[in-house]
């Protein structure tokens, strides 16, 4: 079963990365990890929340630890589309300057974060496509940037499992 779902998890990869994107231009990154490198995932996020004393990283860390692999999907580099828009809070997107927040840099280009969501639900939908359960979730993407598992300003967590009952649906919340 495992080896269906680093499959799945590949495919899931290849629907990120042909998912399309502002302009053409594509800064949306992509990893797949499995085995140990789940564990210690896993093992990561339970330090990163009782050291910051933030709820629920421990469930989402047993989430990682019972799943067959994860794909992580990030915006590689925060280089603004060129609408002017101001969607990131700043009139011209010459002006936009970011800084490091407590888990993530910001503003960020609202058009470049709409790219990395199309990735994430192209990605998705292929899980959904291969009977595959999944979740996003960000506490993943956030300590996979942290240990550089995969570069980015942002970075988001789609683990995935194959049981008899889907193991992110009843999940509690603290």
């Amino acid at each position: 079963m495992r080896e269906a779902m680093l499959m799945v998890a590949q495919l899931m990869a290849l629907s990120a990365r042909t998912a399309p994107k502002g302009l053409g231009q594509d800064y949306v990154g992509i990893r797949v990890l499995s085995g140990e490198e789940l564990f210690r995932l896993a093992d990561e996020m339970e330090r990163f929340g009782k050291e910051r004393g933030k709820a629920n990283f421990d469930r989402d860390a047993d989430n990682v630890r019972r799943s067959d692999a994860v794909v992580l999907i990030s915006l590689t580099e925060n280089k603004p589309l060129g609408l002017n828009c101001g969607a990131c809070g700043f009139s011209r997107c010459e002006e936009l300057q970011t800084r490091e927040g407590p888990e993530f840099p910001g503003p960020l280009c609202a058009w470049r974060l709409l790219d990395v969501g199309i990735a994430l639900g192209s990605a998705v939908k292929t899980a959904s496509l291969f009977n595959a359960d999944n979740r996003i979730m960000y506490r993943v993407g956030t300590v996979a940037r942290r240990m550089g598992l995969l570069q980015g300003a942002i970075v988001v967590g789609i683990p995935i499992s194959a049981t008899g009952k889907n193991i992110y649906f009843d999940r509690p919340v603290k």
